[in-house]
């Protein structure tokens, strides 16, 4: 058929396309448009909404965080625009492969944003937005233990370090018994990747948590005292 023909072409332009859309700077377009700001000059120096907060506040955070689980989701979910994916019969197993691969491209672009000089953020909301297209249930329980960490801990790092270490456990463990699509060897590489992509962007946290001087996220809103 032409179109299974073209689909190593359409499957480049769709991870080219991929990249691009995770590579959307929410965070340095609004802190610059709104507040003349660029967040990576201030706080962590990372392009994210965990710096967003802490540097613009809750507002401009909460839609930067869900702007970048959008990039993340929207990427991911590029497989269905693929024409007649129906009639080429794409099964299960590519279908995930695929969209595996859409979502990666978003994390490396909002890591390395093309729009904003390659310096970005650390790729967990993208991440986590990738993974609520990949299995919505899986993503429900990686938050889940990724906020008991937080309210527990109150460091957001050690929060999203555990959240995507959760990932390939959840994956592969727990829910592939139901989904053998997600045994496969690439599903099984990519959720370990993610693993070790998310510590390894936290490696200066770990070292602040190391030694004791690691930020805390404030939980509860400040009381004047009367």
């Amino acid at each position: 058929m032409e179109i299974l023909n073209l689909l190593p072409y359409l499957s480049a332009a769709f991870c080219i396309l991929a990249y691009l859309v995770g590579s959307i700077p929410s965070s340095v377009w609004i802190g610059r448009t709104f507040y003349g700001i660029d967040v990576r000059e201030h706080g962590s120096g990372n392009a994210g909404a965990t710096n967003t907060f802490r540097v613009l506040g809750k507002k401009p955070g909460i839609i930067v965080l869900l702007l970048d689980i959008l990039k993340g989701y929207t990427a991911t979910s590029l497989v269905y625009l693929i024409p007649s994916i129906s009639e080429i019969q794409l099964d299960t197993y590519l279908i995930v492969n695929f969209k595996l691969g859409f979502g990666f491209c978003a994390v490396i672009g909002h890591l390395v944003p093309v729009f904003a000089n390659f310096k970005g953020g650390k790729g967990v909301a993208t991440l986590g937005g990738l993974i609520i297209a990949m299995n919505w249930v899986i993503a429900l329980i990686a938050i889940g233990i990724f906020l008991f960490a937080l309210f527990v801990t109150r460091f957001v790092s050690l929060g999203s370090m555990l959240g995507g270490i959760s990932v390939p456990v959840l994956f592969v463990s727990i829910f592939g018994a139901n989904h053998p699509e997600y045994r496969q060897p690439s599903v099984i590489i990519f959720t370990i990747c993610i693993a070790i992509l998310v510590v390894y962007t936290h490696r200066k946290n770990i070292n602040r948590l190391i030694h004791g001087n690691e930020n805390k996220a404030n939980l509860l809103p400040k009381h004047k005292k009367g």
